[in-house]
């Protein structure tokens, strides 16, 4: 393996109960310090792949490596601590409602947490200074001690960013970070994990609805269609024609 390469995806499957393919070969790489964005309409594949390559989706065959390690390989306690190093920000935000901004950035931890401390959320002092850290790079640090269900949209999904990067992951995969959002906020929370993301030198592999989105922030394109990868390469190889042809003329 490229010694530059975070992440690996080789020839993943999936099929949904009803016969249908979910995933079919699928391959993808990630470069150090890369944004790639997956692209396609609605049911391509995009989501179960992000899934799949953490395993909270079991693929059917195929390999997932993260630097050099076979993700797909692992036993449950392996996946375990595999898994801290894949920071997953969902389009549902997963926040704990009744814990504070602060407390849910800490949840990020608890991979890294005894039971006992993590049961009484007994956090190292230096967690809780890196969550005050990030909380201020993502922009919610006025909100530290405001419960989860009083904050709007794009804090709960800044709140969110900030759980996955206190993990201290290898990479960040992220599933329709703005598909909640309106445009503009969408647009904000955008621009804001892209300059965290670049800041802190992670790899981001994102599955996203909007395109506009993907092509401004993006570095490479990955358009995917019926749960096959159709296109992958630069951002700037994608013109209209390009997007026509991955939507079948939905653009």
């Amino acid at each position: 393996m490229n010694k530059n390469v975070i992440l690996e995806v080789e020839d993943l499957e999936k099929t949904y109960p009803s016969g249908e393919k979910a995933l079919n070969r699928v391959s993808v790489k990630v470069h150090e310090k890369e944004f790639v964005a997956i692209i396609g309409l609605s049911g391509a594949g995009k989501s179960t792949l992000l899934r799949c390559i953490n395993r909270l989706v079991e693929p059917e065959s195929g390999k997932v490596f993260l630097e050099g390690v076979e993700i797909t390989s692992l036993d449950p306690r392996e996946l375990r601590y595999a898994r801290r190093n894949m920071g997953m920000i969902f389009q549902e935000f997963n926040l704990v409602e009744r814990l504070t901004v602060l407390q849910n950035i800490l949840t990020g931890r608890l991979g890294y947490t005894g039971m006992v401390r993590s049961i009484f959320r007994q956090f190292h002092k230096s967690d809780i200074e890196r969550a005050v850290e990030l909380s201020e790079i993502v922009g919610i640090k006025p909100y530290l001690h405001k419960r989860a269900d009083k904050l709007s949209g794009g804090q709960r999904q800044r709140v969110g960013i900030a759980r996955a990067l206190i993990q201290d992951p290898k990479i960040l995969l992220v599933d329709e970070p703005t598909s909640s959002l309106d445009p503009a906020i969408g647009h904000d929370v955008m621009d804001e994990f892209h300059r965290t993301a670049k800041k802190l030198g992670v790899p981001v592999l994102v599955s996203i609805h909007d395109v506009n989105l993907a092509l401004e922030y993006a570095d490479r394109i990955v358009a995917m269609r019926d749960g096959q990868k159709i296109f992958e390469g630069n951002t700037s190889e994608v013109n209209k024609e390009k997007l026509s042809e991955i939507y079948q003329y939905e653009i």
